[in-house]
């Protein structure tokens, strides 16, 4: 993709993630499983989960309100607001539309964004072209998945995967100096659809009285399918972006990468010649938070201070669609 008229840069990050932890001994009681084998497979040992009553965008807020809080900007200053979810409070509205309402946000402009664990990445190039070209003064970019209410909590080879939480950045124009997204790249292989879906409750197979003991409306994966592309597709992504901004690996300072599995970081980072502890991984205490997740390391990383100003941080992604992204910043 083509740079922005202007540069754009993060003027603050945001992250909430729910009271509750469920533990992989909390796992073990439900379904067959256990926290060795979690552990060793995955790299997760405990994950959020949203209490009942609190959905997506009430997640979606209370990250948004943190991003506005460190940048400086009132709700009532805010023209863009994008979600990215792929568990929406309703079909429709937009779940975008009822953060708009809860922070107060009431001059900008709301919508969702849908590409699974890429979403963020995808919301922050919308933004950044949006903002750029002079459109938008800011943008209120969120990543927010409630994902326990799409699980089968009796399907051991997803259940032990997913969590809930919620990031969020506010993107404004750069002045010299004060730091900029570099570069990014996306991309889409909607031909393996099939390997990670929620097949139910849209217009192709609507929930019906009839199907649903089937519980179509939960995500299925095939894993090992999705571990192969998701390694060569955020090596590809990652390299492109990386070039794409005039640098190369040995640049990068800090790489956030989607937090999924231990596995598939570790199978991606041995590729892309950057060292282990140049990696931010928080995979342990929350799972795969989707679209989530790289906005939620992203927080983290800024507010322990792991980023310094100047340093050149890559975000990259994968997820269903089968979808993938990733952007390097100059922070």
């Amino acid at each position: 993709m083509s740079n922005s008229h202007t540069s754009v840069r993060i003027a603050g990050t945001g992250s909430y993630l729910p009271e509750r932890i469920m533990t992989n001994a909390d796992l073990e009681a439900s379904v067959d499983t256990s926290d060795e084998w979690i552990r060793t497979r995955t790299g997760i040992r405990e994950r959020r989960i949203a209490a009942e009553g609190e959905f997506t965008s009430h997640l979606a807020t209370k990250a948004g309100l943190q991003a506005l809080e460190q940048s400086g900007i009132a709700p009532a200053e805010v023209e863009m607001i994008i979600v990215a979810t792929i568990t929406p409070d309703t079909l429709t509205p937009a779940t975008a539309c009822y953060v708009q309402q809860q922070i107060g946000a009431l001059n900008a402009v709301a919508f969702d964004v849908s590409a699974a664990c890429s979403g963020f990445l995808y919301a922050m190039e919308l933004a950044r072209h949006s903002v750029g070209a002079g459109a938008f003064k800011n943008a209120l970019i969120i990543g927010a998945e409630k994902l326990s209410a799409f699980v089968d909590w009796s399907d051991r080879n997803t259940c032990v995967l997913f969590g809930d939480g919620a990031g969020a950045a506010v993107l404004v124009p750069s002045t010299n100096g004060d730091g900029k997204i570099l570069s990014s790249h996306l991309g889409t292989d909607g031909a393996q659809a099939e390997l990670l879906n929620i097949p139910g409750g849209g217009s192709a197979c609507p929930v019906t009285l009839e199907n649903a003991p089937e519980k179509l409306a939960t995500l299925a994966m095939q894993g090992r399918e999705v571990f192969k592309h998701a390694v060569n597709a955020m090596k590809r992504a990652s390299l492109e972006a990386i070039e794409s901004a005039g640098l190369t690996s040995k640049d990068i300072k800090l790489l956030i990468p989607h937090q999924a599995n231990l596995r598939i970081i570790d199978a991606t980072v041995e590729r892309l010649d950057i060292s282990r502890d140049d990696v931010f991984i928080n995979l342990d205490k929350y799972g795969n938070t989707s679209a989530a997740a790289v906005a939620i390391a992203l927080d983290e990383a800024n507010r322990q201070g792991r980023i310094a100003k100047g340093d050149k941080i890559l975000l990259v992604a994968f997820g269903a669609g089968l979808t993938w992204a990733s952007a390097v910043i100059e922070w």
